[in-house]
């Protein structure tokens, strides 16, 4: 049966993309779980959110691979018959984290593939899906969300494939505003800071550090629900003249001092 919502989740099964997809399911929303190599995990959000009330379904696809791109969203087109919402949440950092002297090539194919390349294209695909379906009269408008990071702006000399792909996304994000405007999808960036997640596990003990002495205004972690009550307010319409901006939860991290 169509749902009344439904959205895509990539990455959906753990950290960030867990809360977005339960905070999604709990607003209404039929949620496609997209998931690369935790099927048990994805599972685990499938069955927080039907046992709210909900309706989801746990999808594998690499979004650096072009046919899983296009089964993950036939899977949601076959599930809920429509697509209102595309969150490009799924993202990997450097592998061994090595000085940006030894960075290596694999890591680089390995990383922009997961998060440039496959939200670029797979963004492409959902916005054409939804441009027929706001033709057709199946959904009033769409919207796509990128989660980026603050390493967008906040260099890592350590890690410069994931900085260098997530300053794309913001770029990303304005160019396909710009193009989408005029069919009717709205499209934002959404910029975590040090969230609380197994990709922020092994130095927890240097963010402890850098919270105490006030890195940041807010001196705490962020936590994946902070992040998935961003996404709820641009899904609950607040923002109806507002699309290519970025919207930073990231405790101020953000704000220049002197």
């Amino acid at each position: 049966m169509p749902a009344d919502r439904a959205a895509i989740v990539t990455g959906g099964s753990r950290g960030i993309g867990r809360a977005i997809a339960v905070e999604l399911g709990r607003l209404g929303f039929a949620v496609t779980v997209n998931f690369a190599t935790r099927p048990d995990a994805a599972q685990e959000v499938v069955g927080e959110i039907t046992a709210a009330g909900g309706r989801a379904v746990a999808v594998r696809a690499d979004v650096g691979a072009r046919d899983d791109r296009a089964e993950l969203v036939r899977h949601a087109l076959a599930a809920f018959g429509r697509l209102d919402l595309l969150v490009n949440n799924a993202g990997i950092t450097s592998q061994g984290r090595k000085d940006i002297l030894e960075a290596t090539e694999e890591s680089w194919d390995g990383v922009f593939d997961t998060n440039l390349k496959g939200p670029f294209f797979l963004t492409q695909l959902a916005a054409r899906e939804m441009m027929r379906q706001i033709a057709a009269r199946r959904i009033p408008g769409g919207k796509i969300i990128n989660i980026s990071s603050v390493s967008a702006f906040a260099v890592s000399t350590n890690r410069a494939d994931y900085c260098m792909t997530k300053a794309a996304v913001g770029m990303m994000t304005r160019l396909y505003a710009q193009r989408l405007a005029e069919e009717g999808i709205q499209v934002f960036e959404v910029c975590p800071g040090v969230i609380a997640s197994d990709m922020t596990a092994p130095v927890k003990e240097k963010y402890d550090r850098q919270i105490a002495e006030g890195l940041w205004p807010i001196r705490r972690w962020g936590q994946p629900a902070d992040v998935a009550r961003a996404v709820a307010a641009i899904v609950g319409d607040f923002f109806p003249f507002t699309t290519g901006d970025c919207f930073h939860i990231d405790g101020g991290f953000h704000i220049r001092r002197l």
